[in-house]
Parts: C-alpha cells; structure tokens; sequence
C-alpha cells in the first residue's frame, strides 16, 4: 500500500512538472510574410528593414523576407501557396499584378491568414488593407512639377515605368497625363510611355531608345527605382548630360551618383524603411485582432501614429519627399 502511494505521489508530481513546464513556454511568434516584387531590389531591401524594426519593437513577431527572383504575378502566387503550406499569421504584400494574385490571396484569408497589400496593391477583394506609400495625386504632381522645373516649363518629356500591369505606376501615370492637361503645362509634351519591367537592361534599352526616337527630347520620368537608376545612366553614356534630366522615384544610395554627374537635378520618394515598417505593424494589428478591416477604421502603425482606411479600405502613409544635392548624400546613407 505504501508503494502505491508513493507511485501516486510520483505521478502527481510528474503531472504539476508537466503543467509548469506548459505554464513557462513561451507563446509562439507571430509569423508575417513580407512577399515583394522581386528580390535583389534596394526598396525592398529598405522596407524589409523597416519590417525587422517593426518586428523588434513589438517582440512577439517573426519577419520571412521573400519574393521572386525576378518580378511575376506566378512568381508570387507560387510562394504564398508555400505560406499557406506554413500557416504563417500574415502576408504583407507589393503585388506584380492587381487580380492574378486575388484567387490565392482569397484563399489564404479563407485559413485565416491576413492580408495586407503595400506599395502597389491587390484588389479589395484580396486583402484586408493596402497601403500606399503616398497619395496618388501628391505623387503625380510631384514628378511632373520636378520635371517642368527641370526643362523650364516647355518641351518633349517621356515616362520610363515599371511593367504595364504595375498598379501604382498605372495610377500614377494617369494622374501626371491629368496634371499635364493644366494650364501652366501647356507648353510641355509627353511624346511616349515605354516599359522597362523593372529590370535593369530592359529599362536601360528602354531609354536608350527614347533618346534616340526623340531627338527633342529634354526630360525622362521614371517612376520606378530600377528605371531612374537605368535612364540616368542612359543619358551620361549618350553624352546628353545638361540636355535631357531625368526624375522621377529613386533611392537615394542608388541615385547620389547622378545627381553629382547632372544627370539628375532632384528627384523624389517616401521613405521605404517606414514603408515596410508600418505595413508589418499594420499586419500585425489585423493578426491580433486590435482593428477590423472597414472603412473609417483607425489602423495603428506604430511609431509613425495611425492611418485609417477609405470606402476601398485604403490608406495613404504621407507625401514623397524631394532629394537633390543638398541632402541627397545624407540619405544615401540610410536608404
């Protein structure tokens, strides 16, 4: 009898172990997937900075970079489906194409993962929230207002985008042929819109071609950070420097070269480490139940305050800012 007891008494210790050992386990992080256009790109890279700092700050959360090798709508669909497979919590997302990712987008948040598109967007129906780096009219006006500056208000310009299904650069080309139609652009002409697909040859054979088409030709707007980086060197090696200047969205490290050379006069972009920032924080608040995705609701993002949702539950972080030779180098440190 006694032998029973301490055998009892042995197992109702291994049981209470048992429960503490399950009590001190820590909690599981929060896994959030940030999927981007394609890898190897340096706004990624920044907002894949951004996204870490995020993770760092609200201590529960686990960051899985990832992206295709080079920027396709079945690249990406290819590597959620591998998320799904993981159960990771959330996909942050810059979607290659509006639509042909919204089926596997669906079917993510249909095992109860959230979706949140940044940069350039999924359709409503494919995510929670997209957030836009900027507002699409700000962004607009900026890059025709730098290149007017640039060519004292008349002559030839271009646009060198991204690839032709880009819903950003889409968006914003439309608003510039908008802007374009006011009375104070009168006397500036957009002669061609050519696409590079955010690769560099492409894009720098793009704009060779532009240079040579338009012999008149005195600014290029590229509204793509590959694109930029290609038509600026595409202007310095046509020996057209002081001829034709290029604008447009830019990473400072990657354009401080070619402001120095002249190739670039200013140029713009929004701050691409807050860009990943507040979109893995945003992700983070959907996962933990904080906010709904609605209209009028009020999304937290950390450090940078909150932003809240229109009808098509879209949120705009802030205005581009202007790069030239005064603070370029400067920035070209962080980003």
């Amino acid at each position: 009898m006694k032998l029973k007891t301490t055998l009892l008494a042995l197992a109702a210790v291994g049981v209470l172990a048992g429960v503490a050992g399950c009590a001190e386990k820590k909690p599981e992080k929060t896994r959030i997937a940030m999927v981007v256009k394609n890898l190897g790109n340096g706004f990624f890279d920044a907002a894949h900075t951004g996204a870490d700092e995020a993770a760092k700050q609200l201590g529960d959360v686990e960051v899985i970079y990832t992206g295709p090798t080079t920027p396709s709508a079945e690249g990406q669909i290819e590597i959620i489906n591998s998320l799904i497979s993981q159960k990771v919590d959330a996909i942050v997302i810059s979607a290659n194409d509006p639509n042909a990712l919204v089926p596997i987008a669906k079917k993510a948040m249909q095992r109860g993962i959230k979706v949140v598109s940044f940069d350039s967007g999924l359709a409503p129906e494919g995510r929670q929230m997209q957030l836009n780096p900027s507002n699409a009219q700000l962004i607009g006006e900026k890059q025709i207002q730098m290149a007017a500056d640039e060519i004292g208000g008349t002559g030839e310009i271009a646009i060198l985008s991204a690839s032709a299904q880009a819903t950003n650069q889409n968006i914003w080309i439309g608003v510039m042929k908008k802007v374009l139609e006011k009375p104070e652009y009168s006397k500036i002409k957009l002669v061609a819109t050519v696409y590079g697909d955010d690769q560099s040859d492409k894009s720098y054979r793009e704009a060779i071609g532009l240079l040579r088409s338009h012999p008149d030709l005195k600014a290029i707007i590229a509204p793509t950070t590959v694109g930029i980086v290609a038509a600026s060197k595409a202007v310095a090696d046509e020996h057209l420097v002081g001829k034709v200047y290029v604008t447009g969205l830019g990473l400072p490290s990657e354009m401080a070269g070619h402001v120095k050379s002249g190739a670039v006069k200013e140029f713009a972009i929004w701050n691409p480490i807050d860009l990943g920032y507040a979109a893995t924080y945003a992700a983070d608040q959907f996962v933990k139940g904080k906010v709904e995705a609605k209209p009028g609701a009020s999304v937290s993002v950390g450090r940078l305050g909150s932003v809240t949702l229109d009808a098509n539950r879209e949120a705009a972080l802030g205005p581009p800012f202007t790069y030239n030779a005064d603070n370029v180098d400067k920035f070209a440190k962080l980003f």
